[in-house]
């Protein structure tokens, strides 16, 4: 029993995405065996997940990148929280492709030391 106080944890859809990923599978007309080889996961993660098992991190990743579908889209929650500022902007340095592992954190220090000094002044 949940209490009014309780907060609703996000749940993660996996029937709904395994359902997109046949769509996509079915789309470009190939197997899940091929579906599997493509993405870099095993067949039998796919079985699984069929028969009702989530995938892990790292699957998910995989299915996402091969598929084009987007995670947050099969994560339910109500109401969905807005991202930290700073946690995109870290997101975004450590995705850039311009950027060294070393550069990306050099960057995150100095924008979260200037962003925690000015959101001190204002607050």
């Amino acid at each position: 029993m949940q209490d009014s106080n309780d907060i609703a944890l996000p749940k993660f859809d996996g029937e709904r995405f395994f359902s997109a990923l046949d769509a996509t599978r079915s789309a470009r007309g190939i197997t899940w065996k091929k579906v599997a080889e493509q993405a870099g996961v095993p067949a039998s993660t796919l079985t699984r997940m069929s028969q009702g098992r989530k995938p892990d991190v790292d699957t998910l990743s995989a299915l996402c990148a091969w598929s084009g579908l987007k995670a947050d889209a099969f994560i339910s929650s109500q109401p969905r929280q807005k991202p930290e500022t700073l946690s995109e902007v870290t997101a975004l340095f450590r995705a850039d492709p311009n950027l060294s592992k070393e550069g990306a954190i050099a960057l995150e220090a100095i924008i979260k030391a200037a962003y925690e000094q000015i959101r001190k002044i204002r607050g």
